[in-house]
């Protein structure tokens, strides 16, 4: 892929004023793709997407957190695609209490999110026809899932890990020493050469972290 351009395109839109980076990805040949974790201000991606000029087949989530989910019901009335994740262990997060979490946290009003698909490791998903695995990978959420396309090089991590840090743990269902083993366990080992776009925050890459990231010294 070293001489080639990137099979994927993305357009990174920082929603809610938590900044988490939602994301519009699509395959550049077929300019067919999804939006990763809408977690609020719809209108915005909506623009993203226009500009783009892909065409969004489904709205796809990593974990179940209020600003990672909140806008999923109004983009789903627009674009009417259908809802893919996180795992079943976060559907808590995403139940009726998600109206109130919103509005705990100071955020617009949320309605509560159920996928049309639950994902579990060893499934996987398409992005405009190009294959992503899923891992399960816990510690962050219950229901934390990561998405890596082995050939493009590429993971879709959301608040798992973080160039320079890690997901929080504090959060209910969050528990810290299974977050490092899912990291050292399922993530390292893909490839110091994977790059990886995560919730909040910059791109890095799993050996730029396993080198420099305190938190896995």
């Amino acid at each position: 892929m070293a001489d080639t351009e990137p099979r994927l395109g993305a357009a990174i839109v920082p929603v809610t004023p938590f900044q988490q980076n939602c994301a519009v990805l699509f395959a550049r040949d077929t300019m067919r793709g999804v939006v990763v974790d809408p977690g609020g201000d719809v209108p915005n991606i909506l623009e993203a997407i226009r500009q783009t000029g892909a065409t969004i087949e489904a709205i796809l989530l990593t974990h179940g957190h209020v600003d990672h989910v909140a806008g999923v019901e109004d983009l789903r009335d627009t674009l009417k695609v259908p809802v893919i994740g996180p795992h079943s262990a976060d559907a808590f997060l995403m139940d009726e209490t998600l109206p109130a979490t919103a509005q705990a946290y100071g955020l617009p009003p949320a309605r509560p999110v159920k996928p049309d698909r639950w994902l579990d490791e060893g499934d996987t998903v398409e992005i405009g026809g190009i294959a992503f695995d899923v891992l399960h990978t816990p510690g962050h959420s219950p229901g934390s899932l990561t998405y890596v396309s082995k050939p493009d090089r590429f993971a879709l991590v959301g608040d798992v890990l973080f160039a320079g840090s890690i997901g929080r743990t504090d959060l209910p269902g969050g528990d810290h020493e299974q977050l490092i083993v899912t990291i050292e366990t399922k993530l390292l080992p893909l490839g110091d050469d994977i790059a990886f776009l995560c919730g909040h925050g910059p791109m890095s890459t799993f050996g730029r972290e396993a080198q420099s990231n305190p938190f896995l010294a």
